[in-house]
């Protein structure tokens, strides 16, 4: 977008030097006639001199896009994921032609934090926030935002922040837990147990893995909790492996924590046992070399088009994208849509996120409910020795 801005500019300048040198060509050429002699002089027209208008303080106004912030961390330890969603946001806008739409990155780790972040970028004039990446700074962002009409569409899984203006875009446990306990449950599965690790992530991921197996009739017949340490997790699988009989188990942590914990298990005799994973084995494409990880399953968004943009991605900006990065590219898609009918300088239209009949980008098919969560159509794979399989592909609408 603003390469296009440049190029604009650019040629606006070279035709204004190309007039100049002509008007001063044919100057020089009417100076001297025939003979020698001068021609008769005549008085220029007086010409009305627009104006002058008052130097602008910070960014000048831009009458024609959209002014959208993108906050994610530039410096710091997540600089590499933010600079991904960054770049990959830039590529849509470029790869849309989103000439309506105007995207300044901001840094959530700079001096300021992402408040600092946020209101620089409210300085600027910026009517929607991409960003942040992390729930904290959500928190953190989400009233500086809501007090200045700006909606925040975060790229956190944190759904705790949804509402009140912010949307979570992220990919968030609940769903997937959902979908692949569904999938277990349609494939003979009836008496389920769970690894769960302390904390938020793994309150959630109970509560949602409880929700979803006794919704469809099955029996929730062992729980194991662990902090995050590997003797714990041993002591978690041992007290595991002493309950009833049970037909599929949910490890929701980590591709490889999962491998450590099933490793064990299968050699405590646990061998027919199905295995289900998060939307987080999904960063770990590896996981099918350790045999113990072969056959268990995962839900997650569609990988197909992620494998296009990676691919794109290194061959503008060599080096390979974080997953993460297909969020900055779909909201950015997300964006280019709605500012077809945003009139530049007015308030974001929100009611058009909640378009029931939803959108679609690199990560499949997404909507946004009435809580600010984004719903996506999830596909389930299995783990193979190779690449995992898609075992039950992914809606492809709402």
């Amino acid at each position: 977008m603003a390469l296009s801005w440049f190029s604009a500019q650019r040629r606006a300048v070279f035709t204004r030097i190309g007039v100049v040198f002509a008007a001063l060509s044919l100057a020089a050429c009417q100076s001297i006639i025939p003979g020698g002699q001068r021609p008769q002089e005549e008085v220029p027209p007086t010409v009305e001199q627009p104006p002058e208008r008052p130097i602008e303080q910070g960014i000048p106004e831009d009458r024609e896009r959209q002014r959208v912030a993108l906050l994610v961390p530039m410096t710091g330890n997540n600089a590499s994921v933010g600079q991904s969603i960054a770049n990959a946001a830039n590529m849509a806008i470029l790869d849309t032609g989103g000439e309506r739409v105007r995207i300044t990155t901001y840094d959530t780790a700079a001096q300021g934090g992402a408040s600092g972040a946020a209101n620089r970028a409210l300085a600027d004039g910026n009517r929607l926030f991409l960003g942040p990446l992390l729930g904290d700074n959500v928190r953190v962002v989400g009233p500086l935002a809501r007090s200045a009409g700006v909606p925040v569409i975060s790229f956190s899984n944190d759904t705790g922040v949804a509402g009140n203006g912010a949307y979570v875009m992220g990919f968030t446990p609940a769903q997937a837990i959902d979908r692949v306990v569904g999938y277990a449950y349609d494939n003979g599965a009836r008496r389920f147990a769970a690894l769960i690790p302390e904390g938020l992530y793994g309150q959630r991921a109970q509560a949602a893995f409880n929700q979803a197996v006794t919704s469809r009739g099955g029996r929730v017949v062992a729980t194991g909790n662990y902090s995050r340490s590997g003797r714990s997790l041993q002591l978690a699988v041992t007290q595991l492996n002493g309950e009833d009989e049970f037909d599929a188990l949910l490890v929701a942590d980590s591709g490889a924590t999962a491998a450590q914990a099933v490793e064990q298990l299968r050699s405590l005799g646990r061998e027919n046992v199905q295995i289900m994973g998060t939307e987080l084995w999904n960063n770990q494409p590896n996981l099918g070399s350790n045999a113990a990880m072969r056959g268990a399953i995962f839900a997650s968004v569609p990988d197909g088009m992620f494998q296009t943009l990676s691919r794109r991605y290194r061959e503008r900006f060599s080096g390979s994208p974080y997953r993460l990065s297909s969020l900055g590219y779909d909201a950015a898609l997300l964006v280019v849509r709605i500012a077809q009918s945003w009139e530049p300088g007015s308030a974001f239209p929100v009611s058009e996120l909640l378009d029931e009949g939803g959108f679609t980008g690199v990560d499949g098919a997404f909507r946004f409910s009435q809580s600010g969560i984004a719903e996506r159509a999830l596909e389930v794979q299995r783990i193979t020795a190779s690449e995992p399989t898609v075992v039950s592909p992914a809606p492809t609408g709402f």
